[in-house]
Order: C-alpha cells, then structure tokens, then sequence
C-alpha cells in the first residue's frame, strides 16, 4: 500500500494564553494541500517495523512514524509488521506538519493492513499522544483548532494556490514559543468571527517574532509581501502566498531566490490521504 502525507497550513494562527504547564492555547485554521512525502507499506512475517531511508539527524526509534507503529502494537496486542519507505519531499521543520502527517499516514495505513478495525475517534486520540497537529490530519478535513491544537471543527475555506517558500533556515519551535515578546494574550474569537474575516484579515501571531529571530526568515517575507498576500504558517521557516491561480503561482516561483527551496499547491479541504482510503 503507498499513501501520500500531505503538508499542511496554518492560515491564521492566533496564541490567547500560555497553560500552566507551559503549553500555549492557540486558534487556528488548518488547510491541507496537494503536495507531500509519500509511504509505502509492505507486510512482514514477523513483528518488526523496518523504516528506509533514515532521515539525518533522527533515529528510527525516534521518528513518528516508527513511534506510530510501535503504539499501535501496544495499544492492539497485533503482532504484525511492517516494512515502511519514506519518500520524504516536505522540510523538515519547516511548518508545514510533514513528521505528524507522516504519523497519522501510518496509523491509518496500519489500521487498515493489520485489520485492527479502530475507529476514527480511537485514531486521533493515540495521534495524540504522538503530536498536538496529528489527529487534523487523522481526521483529514481542514478544521478550527483550539485548545493546543486539538480540538477540532471542521470548516470549509477558500482553495486558492499558494507559492510555499523554505528560506533554508530551521526555526526551534521551542525558541520561538519561548520568547519573551511573543504574543500570548489575543482575545479569543468565535469560530464565525475568523470566517467573517476572511484571509484578508488572517495572521500568525508567531510570525513577528520568528523574522526577528531568524533574519533568512524575514528577507524571504518581505520578498513574497511585494508579490502576494503573504504569511508564515505555524512556527515556520516556511511562509506561503496566495494566489489566485496556479499560473500565476507559477510564475512567481520561478522568481524565487536559488537560496530557498520554493513549490506551488492547492489548499483543500478534504486530505488527499483520505481520498486515497476512499
């Protein structure tokens, strides 16, 4: 079985509150596009999870998609394994949710090959326990998140195509949430005040201070600004502009500085992931 895992959006991204444990609250729209890694899953005759390639800097045993595998063999007692081969197109930390939609890839690839019948509630909430931005994509429709991300509602946004841009920088999550001018005390809206808006008024409340923290960051914004609406999505380093068709996606990625990693994509509403299961 191969299955895509698609990249996601943030199209506004707003931190009302910091927990007492450390974590923030958000408010967010999620949006899906078309492009991400794609996995390949072939059965085995015993109980191991085999993951090709490795991925620089992360361990097997400690990327998502082993640590999805390996939760699903300890919550369901299965005694199946698998051999996975990531073909990793998305950066990595770059925003765009390629490791938490690489997880909940395998979760619902496995529940379906190991025949372990659970259902999408049981998926999200082992998803988790993996990441906060897992079960959007378990659940595989663009959605309003609140709490750290994981409550969801699903929602229907615009599609427009967007040019992604990586300026070749990795932004610490940490670093940014971290930092003591970042914004954590926007009013909480309803969900039906952020669609009113609409993207004109959307923003991402992290993204003053990553271009602060990250000047690559900061240039390739101001480059994208001067051509379409522009933002950061999550805590970056990836930022995207929306266009109004692919042409002239395109065309603008051609533009784009041979020092930064840059493709076009359609925002949609429905995971391509979930297509693929039917």
């Amino acid at each position: 079985m191969s299955l895509p895992a698609p990249a996601k959006l943030n199209r506004m991204l707003h931190i009302t509150g910091r927990r007492d444990d450390g974590y923030h609250e958000l408010q967010t729209l999620f949006q899906f596009l078309d492009v991400g890694d794609t996995l390949h899953f072939t059965l085995r005759d015993d109980d191991a999870i085999r993951l090709t390639p490795t991925l620089e800097g992360v361990t097997a045993e400690d990327n998502l998609v082993v640590r999805a595998a390996r939760l699903l063999q300890a919550q369901t007692g299965s005694r199946r394994g698998v051999d996975i081969q990531l073909d990793k197109r998305l950066p990595m930390g770059g925003g765009l949710g390629g490791g938490s939609s690489n997880a909940a890839t395998t979760l619902l690839a496995l529940n379906r090959l190991w025949n372990l019948n659970l259902d999408e509630e049981r998926l999200a909430a082992l998803g988790l326990s993996l990441g906060a931005d897992v079960p959007v994509f378990v659940r595989g429709r663009a959605a309003w998140a609140e709490g750290v991300g994981e409550q969801l509602t699903p929602v229907t946004l615009d599609t427009p195509y967007f040019v992604v841009i990586h300026p070749g920088v990795s932004v610490a999550t940490a670093r940014v949430f971290q930092a003591p001018e970042l914004t954590r005390d926007t009013p909480a809206i309803r969900l039906s005040r952020a669609l009113e808006g609409g993207a004109t008024r959307w923003r991402n409340d992290c993204e003053a201070t990553v271009c602060r923290l990250y000047p690559q960051v900061d240039e390739a914004i101001r480059w994208l600004a001067q051509r379409a609406p522009t933002m950061l999505t999550g805590t970056g380093a990836c930022l995207f502009g929306r266009l109004t068709n692919v042409e002239e996606a395109d065309n603008i990625a051609r533009q784009v500085d041979p020092r930064w990693h840059a493709f076009t994509a359609q925002g949609l509403n429905v995971s391509p992931l979930h297509k693929a299961l039917g």
